[in-house]
């Protein structure tokens, strides 16, 4: 069975598919957060600005079959398009739930999976596309990927560590602001200045800005 919070059709916001429209399959449940706000502080990875408990987001639920879920899949993207289906694979992390059979489910529906993770658990065959992105201290098991996403800055994760991880592209996103009221403009203005001196010292990473949220969709 897979537990899934949401299934949504949207465009991607960030990333080197800025842009693509996507489906958005959000799996629940992560390795390094519970999702309880009790829980945050302690967390490997505390600065999740995302809703990933349940499955009672819009399309979520549970599905006995990875043949039902990639059929659910396919039925919100738009009919009689000759673009091949995009399915943005997420949480949470996806890969507590993503495995071979859902991975071949869609491959057999000409799906083009894309997958988004925090690298710490291994990937079933032939995902298409394979977004990592470290948290905290946790070990990241994946080596090789076609796009490095770093939140930046981050104490216990910062680029150097994972100079080892070959990848096509290699983002830095800043960090989600946690200020309200005045103090959150110029938190968001300090860390983006930041990000953008350490990219242009180390022309390696890009700046990935998380243009949904400037144009406000999901």
């Amino acid at each position: 069975m897979y537990s899934v919070k949401e299934i949504f059709y949207t465009l991607q916001g960030e990333g080197a598919h800025t842009g693509r429209p996507a489906i958005f399959c959000r799996f629940s449940g992560c390795n390094l957060w519970s999702g309880l706000e009790k829980h945050r502080t302690n967390a490997i990875c505390n600065f999740c600005d995302t809703d990933f408990r349940g499955t009672d987001g819009p399309g979520g639920g549970r599905f006995d079959t990875a043949e039902q879920l990639a059929d659910t899949l396919l039925k919100y993207w738009p009919t009689g398009q000759t673009a091949r289906p995009f399915v943005v694979c997420t949480g949470g992390e996806p890969l507590l739930q993503l495995d071979q059979p859902l991975a071949d489910a869609m491959h057999e529906r000409d799906i083009e999976i894309a997958l988004e993770t925090n690298g710490t658990l291994a990937p079933p065959r032939g995902i298409d596309w394979v977004c990592v992105s470290p948290k905290g201290k946790a070990d990241v098991v994946i080596t090789e990927c076609d796009e490095l996403k770093l939140v930046y800055p981050q104490q216990d994760a910062m680029p150097e560590r994972f100079a080892h991880i070959r990848a096509q592209y290699y983002y830095l996103t800043p960090v989600a602001d946690p200020h309200t009221g005045s103090d959150a403009r110029l938190y968001r203005d300090t860390v983006t200045a930041e990000t953008i001196a350490y990219c242009l010292a180390h022309p390696q990473w890009r700046l990935n800005l998380q243009s949904h949220k400037v144009i406000n969709i999901a």
